[in-house]
């Protein structure tokens, strides 16, 4: 195992010895949002634009001290939290920030992307448009019962080796990040954190299958055609292009032994959800469930097997290196940490100073309002964690799963559709996203920046959610589910 890896796989289980590992069952004390002002939210915006505007206007300090400028501005939380606030609440709340949905979210990110890098797809296989498209298809598809982490791990760098001749590639990935990274994740708890969360709170298994299918083949079909017609525009403007650089020769797949490496990291994710012995640990009292404990183990033994079993030369050939793994570890704890306060606001409800953006989602008569939903859910989940913003619009909806997949059923379905679609608006609204990005520029392609991305997301996927809320969110909503 080379130094990098094995600074890695320590950094991960020592922080795994911290102690439990997932969905804490409860804090003994919730943060209170109802005594938070909108200044609360200022350091998670400001770090928002340091994420945006450091590769651009400083890309040199950026570079070498990203991780010091997040860490500064995750200080601006806790620092004041810690002082204002009874220490049982802040403590809380970090410890089930940090332990609770930080740490398995990386372990996760760690195991995927360890295990993904020892598959290696040989071959030359030539970026043409219809290559490209099957090739998205197929990577949605994978989506749903691998996750989109997964899905992307496995297939980001044999679709940017299949267009390494090239001309202009940028759109490959950033459709990519729209199709695989995001909106191929809908039609399982398996595919996206969100719909997890769901499942976990008693939303059946198959309910995500049969309610989101047809929006999700209307999204996807819809993203596909577009990527069809400007693929095969730019592929015809590039003319003779240069000799493509993967060795000519029949393609392949080495190291499928590492499949069953993921199939024991969904396995751990379903253990979740089935085994209930009814054990927890508490640290700074937040109960952790043994279930999920063992869970986060389980992958990050996956993970760490990973490192052993697989051939080298072949991770040699990925390109395989730890550098996006850092960047999304390093940028992803200061999010996580910056965003406390927000979703504590949120969750206050109509007594936080988010209240004008929470009555928004209830029309006059009470009766839930499905745009709103589809709308706030997902724009929210473009810059926050979709999980925990799904699950707070799921309690603003009752929080009742019977309820929710019976009478408000839609309602359901405009908070799934708007946590998992509406992810794919920012680098850093699901968590594959900025990691794809990392793995991208490592790789050579020119990827756009923060806002670059976002002008993209907006003139190509806002038009989409539209067409979709005309269709199922509207009054009559004739499409909705099966």
């Amino acid at each position: 195992m080379r130094h990098g890896s094995r600074v890695a796989a320590a950094t991960v289980l020592a922080m795994a010895g911290l102690a439990a590992l997932a969905e804490p069952a409860h804090a003994a004390a919730a943060l209170d949002g109802r005594a938070m002002g909108l200044v609360w939210c200022l350091p998670f915006c400001g770090l928002l634009l340091s994420i945006a505007t450091g590769p651009v206007f400083y890309p040199h300090v950026w570079e070498h001290h990203y991780g010091k400028i997040a860490a500064l501005w995750a200080a601006l939380v806790v620092v004041p939290m810690l002082a204002l606030f009874p220490f049982e609440q802040s403590a809380g709340a970090l410890t089930f920030t940090m332990l609770g949905e930080y740490l398995p979210f990386i372990i996760l990110i760690f195991a995927l992307y360890a295990i993904a890098g020892g598959i290696l797809i040989t071959g030359n296989i030539h970026g043409a448009p219809g290559t490209n498209t099957a090739i998205l298809a197929i990577g949605a598809l994978l989506a749903s019962f691998v996750g989109t982490t997964g899905a992307s791990m496995i297939m980001i760098r044999p679709i940017i080796r299949a267009n390494d001749d090239r001309v202009h590639n940028v759109h490959v990935v950033v459709f990519f990040i729209f199709i695989v990274s995001n909106c191929g994740g809908a039609l399982t708890p398996l595919g996206d954190p969100p719909l997890f969360v769901g499942f976990l709170k008693g939303v059946d298994f198959f309910w995500t299958t049969r309610f989101l299918f047809t929006e999700t083949t209307i999204v996807i079909g819809a993203l596909l055609a577009i990527f069809f017609c400007l693929d095969t525009a730019l592929y015809r403007r590039e003319g003779r292009i240069k000799p493509d650089p993967t060795p000519d020769s029949r393609v392949g797949v080495k190291g499928l032994s590492m499949l069953l490496l993921i199939a024991v990291v969904v396995a751990a994710i379903l253990l979740r959800g089935s085994w209930k012995p009814g054990v927890s640990v508490s640290l700074a009292g937040v109960a952790f469930p043994l279930e999920d404990i063992v869970s986060n183990a389980l992958m990050l033994a996956a993970g760490l097997a990973s490192l052993r079993l697989a051939n080298p030369l072949w991770r040699a050939q990925n390109g395989f290196n730890w550098g996006p793994v850092k960047e999304v570890a390093k940028l992803f704890a200061a999010i996580f940490v910056c965003i406390v306060p927000v979703i504590a606001i949120l969750a206050a409800g109509r007594g936080g100073a988010l209240a004008p953006l929470v009555a928004l989602v209830s029309n006059a008569d009470g009766t839930p309002n499905n745009v709103m939903y589809f709308w706030l859910t997902g724009a929210l989940s473009s810059f926050l964690d979709n999980a925990p913003t799904y699950l707070v619009f799921f309690e603003l909806a009752g929080g009742d799963a019977k309820m929710l997949m019976g009478p408000l059923s839609l309602t359901l379905t405009a908070i799934s559709t708007g946590a998992v679609f509406m992810g794919a608006n920012s680098y850093i609204g699901n968590a594959p996203n900025f990691m794809v990005y990392a793995i991208a520029k490592d790789m050579g392609v020119r990827m756009p920046s923060f806002f670059g991305y976002m002008a993209w997301s907006m003139a190509i996927l806002v038009p989409i959610f539209a067409v979709v809320t005309l269709l199922f969110f509207t009054v009559r909503a004739p499409l909705a589910g099966w």
